[in-house]
């Protein structure tokens, strides 16, 4: 992993020595199923069953930089997979912080909590799953500093703008483009787009549930 790390950082990704000292320690190859294990420290995308994708570290590294998490922070992890990012998030933000993972697919969903609590975060209630639809958010935890998407949305949801705090930010794939909102006023919002990615679709509930 320390080669990885180096190489990201060496290419300009990795900036932040908190999101760093996150890559460092959070083992990528905890994060993925084990006949991929041998790959793990590569930068690319791998599969990790059910038609998904544990995303290339580059682009990982890219989005919580622009998303810029901070300890203390309440996150909302949307499309959590592997719970790579998960567990990224829950050390930057500490025993002060919480990160609501959210997962449609069920048994990624229980994959990810597993590897999460490999790490303890869940034991010390820093990390909560929820096996279930992102479509509405999670109001309940709302509202919160930062939002990671990791799905294609094709245009920002009103209720992920609606649950992100007034100075908190949220980083979405939007057609092949990420996306950096910043919400600067109850209904002001600045957003930043960066090009030239591919994200596994957003999957909304056809049953019409969160």
């Amino acid at each position: 992993m320390s080669i990885l790390v180096k190489d990201l950082i060496e290419r300009g990704h990795l900036k932040s020595e908190r999101i760093i000292e996150a890559f460092r320690q959070i083992d990528r190859a905890e994060f993925v199923p084990a006949d991929m294990a041998g790959q793990a420290y590569e930068d690319i995308a791998l599969p990790i069953g059910y038609g998904q994708t544990i995303s290339q570290p580059l682009t990982v590294a890219f989005m919580l930089e622009l998303l810029d998490p901070q300890e203390g922070q309440n996150i909302l992890d949307v499309g959590s997979g592997s719970g790579w990012t998960t567990a990224l998030l829950a050390h930057i933000v500490g025993a002060s912080g919480r990160v609501t993972a959210m997962e449609k697919v069920e048994g990624l969903c229980e994959f990810g909590k597993k590897n999460v609590a490999k790490f303890g975060f869940i034991k010390k209630n820093i990390v909560e799953f929820y096996c279930i639809s992102a479509e509405k958010g999670f109001e309940r935890n709302a509202p919160y500093d930062r939002i990671l998407v990791s799905a294609d949305t094709k245009e920002i949801p009103e209720v992920f703008k609606n649950q992100l705090a007034v100075g908190g930010k949220m980083v979405i794939p939007v057609s092949d483009s990420i996306c950096l909102v910043e919400k600067r006023g109850q209904d002001k919002f600045h957003v930043e787009e960066f090009p030239g990615f591919a994200f596994v679709p957003f999957v909304k509930d056809t049953k019409g549930g969160a």
